[in-house]
């Protein structure tokens, strides 16, 4: 019967021991990303300036992870969004100098398995975190009528620091590069092949706020 009490004790205590471990880890993060493709040569002041417009923007990403000691195992999906508006020059059929209005929308995602490595378990309030994923990176171009689609292999990493508000809830500041390179593009149903001088960087690094929920 003690054997017994002992046993049910021991197993009591690593129920309990396991319960109050956070496996799961969700950590959403938004701010800011810039694009740092090369902007092509030739192009006029305002062809510079509306690409430019198309170079920064909003960046959203997710991820969830089944925590492992200090290893979580999971997946990401970030998302990076951007539009610009201008007036493009160029000749009517006249041979006449016009200038046309246009706007145009960027769209960038990205998902796939991810890895991530952090201190979450230790007696600190003071966390960082590094995580690194590969994946699919997916970019999407709309002007006017005329629709850019293209997909390829990318990369997202990202290092940051949380602090400990509370067992459940963390956070802080993260820098992250997500990375990805199209040899070729489909618009409106027809494939476009890129020389080697003319592909689609999709490269951006961005500045986030990212809390960690923990449970």
């Amino acid at each position: 019967m003690i054997k017994k009490l002992f046993l049910l004790g021991a197993i009591s205590i690593s129920f309990i021991s396991f319960a109050q471990q956070q496996k799961i880890s969700i950590v959403p993060s938004v701010g800011y990303a810039w694009r740092i493709a090369e902007t092509a040569s030739g192009l006029s002041k305002a062809e510079k300036d509306y690409v430019k417009g198309l170079k920064n923007g909003l960046h959203f990403d997710i991820s969830a992870y089944y925590n492992l000691r200090n290893i979580g195992l999971g997946v990401k999906f970030s998302h990076f969004n951007a539009s610009s508006n201008g007036f493009l020059f160029g000749y009517n059929n006249n041979g006449m100098p016009v200038s046309i209005p246009v706007t145009t929308k960027d769209n960038i995602t990205f998902v796939g398995p991810s890895l991530m490595y952090s201190n979450y378990n230790e007696p600190t309030k003071h966390k960082l975190f590094f995580d690194v994923a590969i994946g699919v990176i997916s970019y999407t171009t709309k002007t006017a009528d005329i629709k850019g689609t293209g997909s390829n292999l990318g990369l997202d990493a990202g290092v940051g620091y949380q602090y400990e508000v509370s067992k459940n809830f963390l956070i802080g500041p993260k820098l992250s590069v997500t990375a990805g390179t199209l040899n070729k593009m489909t618009f409106n149903g027809r494939t476009v092949d890129f020389g080697n001088d003319q592909k689609e960087g999709l490269t951006r690094v961005s500045l986030s706020a990212a809390a960690t929920f923990r449970f």
